[in-house]
């Protein structure tokens, strides 16, 4: 018999006292409420190990039960019910941090499958890997859902756009995208739009002729065409100049374009995925990001997670990326003492898993021993932090002109961490002071 408590919240008494029979006949202890208020009020008063939300409820929506858990429980999975026809709800749940949504009238072996999984919470199942794709490592619940709208999404031919800091693994979920779609067999092309120079953006898209400018010797095919039958992910798509804007919308309206100095339309039926660390509604609202555009690459958003909000993920990364670094140096993987996870676990992480990734790997360079310990992390954390928090903080008060409360919703911090910080790098007045 299965084990586990479960918080059940349906307004519908008939479903409710369905969906309970059932769970409880699996052996599940169910605790069943008819409205948001009354779920909140459970949740404070005990631990639940799963809760299972319809979206619409009487009072306090589903969406605030989720909210709630969020707050008091980060680490308890959400699963959200939701009526036929409404799933671009339930996607928005997913967004927010539940783990999974189930379309009505239920399907209760969908059902006993899905509570199993979420219940038993298998803790050796650590990454999500893919045949020809990367691994994801990541049992957050915040995580565990982007994975799950990665798995939603990717056989089908939807536009994906992808959000959240630098380093937070954009890349590896473009590329596990599309190992998991049905263009598994085409090409994989990846661009970054922030480290082209805008002179020649157009051209590494779209191609350009023979003569088309000083300089082009020869025909040269674009980004759009060598990612024919595949997928193209365009990284960092809020750096895209407007011109190049508009023609990427007609790419995704019409399916063609031009190469630069060329006449003749081409078409293309690469998928698109596009990447962005910046808010590109607020970017829409400034009259920088053309709203079309915008709407156009926003049909299905999947929202990653920076490292700072999972830090039950920590061990698993560290164990992972410890053991990268021991094959692609030819040793055995070292370990971390637990003072080290506790140090690794006390910081900020600005630069996400890519910062850790670095600082691992200089500990694995300048190692002596089996094991890492927080006297051997220390001196390399400190200079490495300051440095790292002290560019992130100067390219967010460029980007926003100096304003540090954007900057501060840019870092994904407090207002309060932002002022503290640039009196503690000395950028008080940088580029220009404004509060």
């Amino acid at each position: 018999m299965a084990t586990g408590r479960i918080l059940l919240v349906e307004d519908r008494a008939s479903l409710r006292r369905m969906l309970e029979r059932a769970l409880a006949g699996e052996g599940y202890e169910v605790a069943a409420a008819a409205d948001g208020e009354t779920a909140m009020a459970q949740l404070a008063e005990r631990s639940f190990d799963l809760v299972v939300t319809d979206l619409k409820l009487p009072g306090a929506s589903g969406l605030e039960v989720l909210a709630a858990c969020r707050a008091t429980h980060p680490d308890l999975p959400v699963v959200v019910l939701t009526a036929y026809g409404t799933v671009r709800s339930a996607v928005e749940a997913m967004r927010l941090g539940a783990l999974d949504f189930l379309e009505k009238p239920v399907d209760i072996d969908d059902l006993f499958t899905l509570v199993r999984s979420l219940v038993a919470g298998d803790p050796e199942d650590e990454a999500f890997e893919v045949p020809g794709g990367p691994a994801i490592v990541g049992r957050h619940p915040r995580m565990r859902a982007a994975l799950r709208l990665l798995e939603k999404v990717a056989p089908t031919g939807s536009t994906v756009l992808l959000t959240g800091e630098s380093g937070t693994g954009k890349e590896l979920f473009a590329r596990a995208l599309h190992a998991l779609s049905k263009r598994s067999g085409g090409p994989f092309v990846a661009v970054n739009c922030a480290a082209i120079p805008e002179g020649l953006l157009e051209s590494e898209l779209f191609g350009h002729e023979k003569g088309a400018f000083t300089g082009a010797h020869r025909r040269r095919t674009g980004r759009f065409e060598q990612a024919a039958g595949g997928t193209l992910l365009l990284d960092e798509v809020g750096e895209l100049t407007p011109a190049v804007q508009g023609k990427v919308l007609r790419v995704l309206e019409e399916r063609s374009f031009e190469r630069v100095g060329g006449g003749s339309t081409l078409t293309t039926d690469a998928r698109l995925v596009a990447a962005t660390n910046r808010d590109l509604e607020a970017m829409v609202g400034a009259g920088s990001f053309r709203s079309d555009l915008f709407y156009r690459l926003d049909v299905f958003p999947i929202e990653l997670p920076p490292l700072r909000e999972r830090p039950s993920d920590l061990p698993a990364l560290a164990r992972h990326l410890l053991e990268r670094l021991a094959a692609r140096h030819d040793g055995m993987p070292l370990k971390l003492d637990d003072d080290a996870h506790e140090l690794l676990a006390a910081q900020s992480w600005l630069g996400n898993v890519r910062q850790l990734a670095n600082l691992l790997e200089r500990a694995v360079i300048l190692s002596e021993r089996p094991r890492l310990t927080a006297a051997d992390l220390r001196p390399l954390l400190a200079p490495a932090v300051a440095d790292d928090e002290r560019q992130q903080l100067r390219r967010a008060l460029e980007k926003t002109d100096g304003d540090k409360r954007r900057a501060a919703e840019l870092l994904g911090v407090s207002y309060r961490t932002v002022l503290r910080r640039v009196a503690e790098y000395d950028l008080g007045g940088f580029p220009r002071y404004r509060d």
